[in-house]
């Protein structure tokens, strides 16, 4: 986990994580202080095999601008990017056209900063050798598309979502995924993230599946008070299996 904190921490970076499989590195999410999470691990952005994007808050996507820069004029050349195909337009039409459209150069659309790949909700797709994702559509913003991110079909990683019993039960109970990373909003009724108090709710045997993510600066106030759930720790490294 190069960050586990919410969008407004700063004890803790932008909740983003590195996954590695097969000896090859994937980014999920590319939020404002991933750049630095990564230089803090000594990790190039030339190490990465690409970036999957879960949508468009700048938590998750403000780095990308960074790394498209960085990329084209310093290391001349391009990552993948792993786009949900409902993000494609918004992505760059919304969050980074304004900052590197540059008609009188040619660059115009996002495929001239990233070796871009479509992805379908709820449609396997391998990744790169080692690695397979499933995105499933997610419940966070009204009207505006997110995804969370199904991991060789055993580690669920939600990115951001509103409480969703259903869908976890379904996880739990569909005999492969063995480990749920969740955002957790720790104060107060959730609204566009799930709740310490509702994710309380969810019976032992889902809640010892589940490491907490997306928290806040006084985590350590919770310590002891969230059931059988964990916390993931910021720059620690977990192995799945």
């Amino acid at each position: 986990m190069i960050g586990t904190g919410n969008a407004f921490a700063k004890k803790y970076f932008n909740n983003n994580a590195l996954v590695t499989a097969g000896g090859r590195r994937l980014l999920i999410d590319c939020g404002v202080t991933a750049t630095y999470a990564l230089h803090l691990l000594s990790v190039p952005l030339t190490d990465l095999e690409g970036i999957l994007v879960t949508h468009i808050h700048g938590d998750h996507i403000g780095g990308l601008e960074e790394v498209a820069c960085r990329m084209k004029f310093v290391h001349r050349g391009k990552l993948k990017l792993f786009v949900p195909a409902e993000l494609e337009k918004p992505l760059w039409d919304n969050a980074l056209k304004g900052g590197l459209e540059d008609a009188g150069s040619g660059w115009v659309a996002l495929s001239d900063y990233f070796d871009v790949t479509l992805l379908e909700a709820n449609e396997p797709k391998t990744l790169f050798p080692g690695l397979t994702v499933t995105l499933i559509p997610t419940k966070h913003i009204p009207g505006k598309p997110s995804f969370g991110v199904l991991l060789n079909e055993c580690v669920y990683y939600s990115s951001d979502t509103t409480f969703d019993p259903d869908l976890l039960m379904r996880l739990a109970d569909g005999g492969k995924c063995r480990h749920i990373l969740h955002d957790c909003q720790l104060h107060g009724q959730g609204v566009v993230h799930a709740s310490l108090e509702e994710l309380l709710t969810l019976p032992p045997r889902i809640q010892r599946m589940i490491w907490l993510m997306h928290y806040d600066d006084d985590r350590e106030e919770f310590e002891g008070k969230t059931g059988e759930m964990r916390f993931i720790e910021q720059h620690a490294v977990y192995w799945f299996d």
